[in-house]
């Protein structure tokens, strides 16, 4: 449904030159919630918005629905109002003079293709509907809550019905309970209504909880494009490893394809093809991987560790663990009876390691 080959991204700043995408390629299924999910500056606001019509590429092609839409070499650009997609941004950029209902329907009134009254107000009530918002077209938009006015962006970017659906960052306004409410309800929402959905984000929660896929940005580039559990389970790299959850790191040195030296003896652990034996590597750990018990629990040849901190989340207690010189971080049930202080044994699963280059 979207198609990008190549895209490329150039912008001039006070520093000089900067690549905002280096020559990226991403393929959207139809029907598919798409995550761009990256830091600051990594390119992912500027990819939605050529998606959008809204930047003009430097190079390479875009594709909605088989039409293509942007090509510098071939000089095509489609303007954003004939790209047949709806829009939701961060502001929302609700019209505060208007209430719900106008609000809803001025891509209808104010758009390229005009409705009739009846077309309208039964096209509005729809996508009000869906959002669960039906029975408040008539309220004031600066009366809603921060939520509602979310839902009003949705209902109003949908309203035409729309093949593609592009967000940028529209939770990143709402109390950290609402936002979780939320992406239930986006997903939901843009499941039963089969739009091509195309979401930018910082946020790994919202991106691992969203997407059929999440495609992971840095410096203009696409680093991992998977499932959220592989982008989780197995991180193409160090970066996407570092940013993607938490994890431990630890440094090692190779010493076998399937052996790792490190701190707490030999890890027995899959060195990636091209690292070869002596070559300086970084071990990464889940902290739900790590298994932390008080000493008694287990028999003297076990490791031995020290709680230095233990932070309470409710259903799960994060736990930081000094071990041989190393620190640790665990994540255990919240009912954990460990406490600061207290000696403690550690096991790391072997399989649970994973072993990246120091340059990757």
């Amino acid at each position: 449904m979207i198609s990008i080959r190549a895209l490329q991204k150039s912008f001039r700043a006070n520093q000089g030159r900067v690549d905002a995408l280096r020559s990226i390629d991403l393929e959207v299924a139809e029907g598919e919630f798409c995550v761009l999910l990256g830091p600051s500056g990594c390119g992912k606001t500027t990819t939605l918005r050529c998606v959008a019509g809204l930047e003009r590429p430097d190079g390479g092609e875009i594709e909605i629905a088989g039409k293509l839409v942007n090509s510098l070499a071939r000089r095509v650009y489609v303007p954003t109002e004939r790209r047949d997609l709806g829009m939701v941004f961060q502001s929302y950029a609700i019209w505060p003079h208007m209430n719900v209902f106008q609000n809803v329907a001025f891509p209808l009134t104010q758009g390229r293709t005009r409705y009739s009254k009846v077309d309208v107000a039964d096209r509005v009530e729809k996508a009000l509907k869906r959002v669960q918002l039906d029975g408040l077209g008539e309220r004031p938009a600066t009366d809603l809550s921060g939520g509602q006015q979310q839902r009003v962006a949705m209902a109003r970017a949908m309203v035409t019905e729309p093949k593609i659906l592009l967000m940028d960052e529209p939770l990143s306004n709402l109390d950290a309970r609402l936002r979780e409410q939320m992406r239930v309800e986006l997903r939901k929402i843009a499941k039963s209504i089969g739009v091509t959905t195309l979401y930018v984000t910082h946020d790994q929660a919202e991106a691992l909880s969203l997407g059929d896929r999440v495609c992971v940005m840095n410096a203009g580039e696409i680093l991992q494009i998977a499932s959220p559990h592989e982008v989780y389970e197995r991180p193409a790299s160090l970066f996407v490893a570092q940013f993607v959850g938490e994890m431990n790191f630890v440094k090692g040195t190779v010493e076998a394809k399937d052996r790792v030296a490190s701190p707490f003896g030999a890890i027995a652990a899959a060195v990636p093809n091209g690292i070869s034996p002596g070559a300086a590597v970084t071990l990464a750990i889940r902290p739900e991987h790590v298994q932390v018990a008080a000493a008694p629990s287990y028999g003297a040849a076990t490791t031995v560790g020290k709680v230095m901190s233990k932070n309470y989340l409710g259903d799960a207690a994060l736990l930081e663990v000094e071990v041989r010189g190393v620190t640790l971080f665990a994540k255990l049930a919240g009912d954990t009876e460990l406490n600061v202080g207290q000696q403690a044994v550690v096991e790391l699963p072997a399989q649970r390691w994973q072993v990246f280059a120091e340059t990757s």
